[in-house]
């Protein structure tokens, strides 16, 4: 595929990621397509794990001896990172959680508990889409039940996107939050931002986007969003699992009240009450996520160093030949965009009325790992009539040959199965 020489060297970089070399199932290489639900970590990652774990462990902020100081200095120094890399006004906007789920979550008690003119009540109304992970649907309704809020969405056109349609219809006067996907986990739909926002900012609504899915494969700009709240997780961008990050902006920081209490999130404690430390610490109870936040600060500086933008590129081209390769198997059904314009690198599909379990089983079997399932977003299957959807994912280190080895695994899944 010569498209795709020249954007990135994938023989340089698979390098990078040891349990790429792995083989399995009597001797056959590993071809991972799973990286939408987490990506591999490299070599680099890893050392500096190791590196923290050996010569710098300690809690963080409080201490005042060599090995707490300068896991401090690592661990602010990773929220520095993360600043730049979303390119956030303040390094006081960047809280640590330990996953997008939790950061979603934080957003939705916060306002459950706001005061005017941020609070959801039982008067104001909620906006999602039907195309999201239950992470943010499912706080959501959390926070509908109980404040009395009502939950509203938009729904799917039958190619994969969004109906905004009615978009005055569904965010009004009585919206208080949208929270929505930027790019779509099972879909690969990449949404309209600037008119959602556009909108939102018409009613006074507050904006949070979930980048979980965009973080890791493209340049993310929170500025330019033009969001108030951004949500992503570190093990979908090569860093450790249990690190997470919610950008938010710092008047809105500033004035919502904090999700979890405990160490450090205070200024001052009474056995009366207690007052709250600046923001981001405000948002961050207890011992955070100190070896993971240095391991995303090391992910980040691998991500950089290769260049968002020729990582986007790269994807993008991978993904037209994936679309390509994919609409020569007989009964396959992208579940989805069916142009690479739009879309990431996430393509689920179905292959006749083959279960999708039965396809990732005997991809498997060849060595081939995909995702298989709802891919936690259960509504979607509902809306086209599905129980269930067989995915592929790709990242910086996939290459046209795993792809020529999906469809030819895909044959095979057609032949066993007669």
């Amino acid at each position: 595929m010569t498209q795709l020489s020249g954007l990135l060297d994938t023989e340089a970089i698979r390098k990078d990621f040891p349990v790429l070399d792995r083989v399995v199932h009597d001797g056959k290489k590993l071809v991972y397509l799973d990286n939408a639900a987490t990506s591999q970590k490299p070599r680099q990652v890893l050392d500096a794990l190791n590196e923290y774990y050996e010569r710098y462990n300690a809690n963080v902020h409080r201490g005042v001896h060599v090995l707490a100081e300068e896991a401090t200095a690592l661990y602010e120094g990773a929220r520095d990172k993360v600043a730049e890399f979303v390119n956030a006004p303040s390094r006081d906007e960047v809280i640590f959680t330990k996953n997008a789920s939790e950061s979603l979550n934080l957003v939705a008690n916060m306002l459950g508990w706001a005061d005017e003119p941020y609070r959801v009540d039982h008067e104001t109304e909620i906006v999602i889409t039907e195309m999201e992970h239950h992470s943010n649907i499912v706080p959501w309704q959390l926070l509908a039940q109980r404040t009395g809020a009502k939950l509203k969405w938009f729904g799917l056109t039958d190619d994969g996107r969004l109906d905004l349609s009615n978009i005055d219809e569904v965010i009004t006067e009585k919206t208080k939050i949208v929270s929505f996907v930027l790019v779509s986990n099972i879909l690969g739909t990449v949404n309209p931002v600037e008119a959602i926002v556009r909108r939102a900012q018409e009613v006074g609504a507050l904006v949070c986007i979930d980048a979980s899915q965009a973080a890791p494969h493209m340049p993310l700009d929170v500025q330019a969003l033009q969001a108030d709240f951004v949500a992503f997780t570190g093990h979908k961008m090569c860093a450790p699992t249990g690190i997470g990050v919610l950008w938010g902006r710092q008047e809105l920081l500033e004035d919502l009240p904090p999700f979890l209490g405990g160490g450090e999130m205070i200024e001052t404690v009474s056995m009366h009450s207690s007052t709250y430390a600046p923001a981001p610490h405000k948002f961050e109870a207890g011992t955070p996520p100190i070896a993971q936040a240095v391991g995303l600060g090391a992910a980040i500086d691998y991500l950089q160093a290769i260049g968002m933008e020729k990582i986007l590129a790269h994807e993008h081209a991978l993904t037209q030949y994936a679309v390509e390769r994919l609409a020569q198997v007989p009964d396959l059904r992208i579940i989805g965009p069916t142009t690479a314009e739009d879309r990431g690198a996430a393509i689920s599909f179905t292959l006749g009325d083959i279960h999708p379990h039965d396809v990732g089983q005997v991809l498997d079997e060849q060595g081939i790992a995909v995702r298989v399932g709802h891919h936690c977003a259960r509504p979607v299957c509902l809306r086209y009539g599905i129980p269930a959807t067989t995915r592929a994912s790709f990242y910086l280190y996939s290459t046209p040959a795993e792809i020529d080895a999906l469809v030819d695994g895909l044959e095979h899944v057609r032949n066993f199965f007669g």
